[in-house]
This record gives C-alpha cells, sequence and structure tokens, in this order.
C-alpha cells in the first residue's frame, strides 16, 4: 500500500496514472534487494535541491554496482514534467529509484547495464510547523561500511531502520536516537539530528555509518552563511540530555522539533525555528 495519494508513476519512458507494477519476481532487486531511491519535495511550485537528489541516487545505484542509466539533468527534466500534471498548491514527494534486473557472477552480483528505473511522485502533505516528535534509544545500531552499503540511500538498509522505529513506538515514542558501532550518536532511524546548547549547534560529524542528508548540508550552509556557529562533532547521548533544542532532519519534513529525549524535555525553541524558517526563505527565493 502506497504512503501518500494521488500517485503518478514513470516508467518505460513514460508518465502512468496511478501505481503499475514496474518490477518482476525474478528481477534481482526483487529477490537480492538491489534497489536504491532518493526523496525530494515539491511545494508551492518550488522542488527545493532536486538537482542534488538526482545526482545522489546515481551515486547510490553505483554503491550497489547497479549501473545508472538516466543522467541527473535528465532525471530533474522527468521530474518536473511529472509535477506538471499537479496543482501548484499539492505537496508532493519525488522518489527516483533504480533496481537490478539481472545477476552476473553466481546470481549475486548485479549485471552490468541490466537496470530498471522509475520515479514516483505522491501527494503527502507537509506537516504543519511546530509539529515535534519525541525520542528514546533503541539496541539496535548503525551498521559500518564494511557490514552494509551505508554510502548509498538503499533499500535494504531500512528494515533495520524499521525495527528501531517499531521498538520506539512500542515504548510509546516518536522515533530513536541511534547509536554508531562505537556507541555515539549517529542519528534517529528516520532522520538527521541536531542539538543546540547556549545557542551553539551541534550534529554528529559524517563518520561512515550514516548518510550525512541534503537538507542537513542546507540546513548548516544556511546557519553559517548567518554567522551562527555549527559544530560537526563526536557527540554522545549525554550531550543531548544536556541540550537546550533538539531538531530533526530530513527531506520529508525539513525541520522537527524533538520535544523530549526519554525523560528530558525540551521547550520549543528559538534556534530550531529560526532553521526553519531559513529554510524556507532560502528555497522559495532559489525557487
Amino acid at each position: 500500500m502506497a504512503t501518500g495519494t494521488n500517485i503518478r508513476t514513470y516508467y518505460n519512458g513514460q508518465w502512468h496514472d496511478g501505481d503499475p507494477a514496474v518490477i518482476r519476481a525474478a528481477d534481482h532487486g526483487a529477490w537480492l534487494g538491489t534497489t536504491v531511491f532518493d526523496g525530494a519535495r515539491y511545494v508551492d511550485g518550488i522542488a527545493p535541491d532536486l538537482d542534488r537528489h538526482c545526482a545522489r541516487v546515481n551515486a547510490s545505484a553505483s554503491a550497489l554496482m547497479i549501473t545508472p542509466t538516466v543522467t541527473s539533468s535528465d532525471m530533474v527534466g522527468i521530474v518536473r514534467e511529472g509535477l506538471k500534471l499537479y496543482p501548484r498548491s499539492a505537496a508532493i514527494y519525488i522518489r527516483p529509484m533504480y533496481w537490478a534486473l539481472d545477476g552476473g557472477d553466481l546470481g549475486v552480483v548485479p549485471k552490468e547495464g541490466a537496470t530498471g528505473f522509475a520515479i514516483s511522485l505522491e501527494e503527502i502533505p507537509m506537516p504543519p510547523p511546530g509539529t515535534s516528535t519525541t525520542l528514546c534509544r533503541t539496541r539496535f545500531r548503525r551498521p559500518v561500511l564494511e557490514d552494509a552499503v551505508v554510502n548509498a540511500k538503499a533499500g535494504c538498509l531500512y528494515p533495520n531502520n524499521a525495527r528501531m522505529l517499531k521498538e520506539a513506538r512500542d515504548k510509546g515514542f516518536g522515533n530513536a536516537l541511534v547509536a554508531d558501532a562505537l556507541g555515539n550518536v549517529a542519528e534517529t532511524a528516520t532522520a538527521n539530528v541536531f542539538a543546540v546548547k547556549d545557542g551553539e549547534v551541534f550534529t554528529p560529524i559524517p563518520n561512515g555509518t550514516f548518510l550525512a542528508g541534503i537538507t542537513r548540508a542546507r540546513h548548516i550552509a544556511n546557519m553559517r552563511r548567518e554567522g551562527m556557529q555549527v559544530h560537526e562533532t563526536v557527540m554522545t547521548f549525554d550531550d543531548f540530555r544536556a541540550a537546550d533544542e533538539v531538531f530533526l532532519s530530513g527531506n520529508l519534513m525539513k525541520v522537527t522539533p524533538v520535544s523530549a529525549f526519554e525523560d528530558t524535555h525540551y521547550q520549543p525553541g528559538p534556534v530550531t525555528e529560526k532553521v526553519r524558517q531559513m529554510y524556507w526563505d532560502w528555497a522559495y527565493s532559489e525557487g
């Protein structure tokens, strides 16, 4: 079942209404999980950083040994054609994706050049400003490159995210604050994370265990342009307990305030709101 509504799908060179089947049972992606995707947003007629999301799905494909078949610039053009099917007021989640069709060596390594490609557009509303979540710890951790393809936005990584999220929901929290292999904070189950202390902003340094997001990078650039102090550093769970504010960064929601980390509670903070406002100021000026 789809997450959103009013779906359109690009497949085999054309746009289709609805959500047609595109992967076959014998496709390599169906039985060995060689799938990658990316996600961008269209809101009020703008699609911030669409070009970067299209470039990243190609990089993710290469990391899984899937041959990219559409240039990022062509992909941007295809997406923009699809977006013309929606009213300007629609909030759309843009999801380009690749999967391997055939196996080469022993059937395990994807066959070069044998690639499936599709783009899914779904209407998913943006949450009202100020919509917050809560966090707790989880027993599951982020893998390292030696264990999994953490340098890609790969479908095969998401069952681990799902069990993190389910554990948090079973405990009564909205999301999980997740450790890396060394026990330091990496991100949450679904988004990058920032903490604010005494007006300065801190976020876990990318260490190869999580995908440092495009929206995360945009927030950091916006803050530094405004003269704010932003530190990418090793962070512990105690750093988040001592924080004045905590917020999440992800493409789907852009900025999500955190109201509690287990028994530590936070008030809605001015830095979180400023980061949100700076993002949309940038997005509309670029759009």
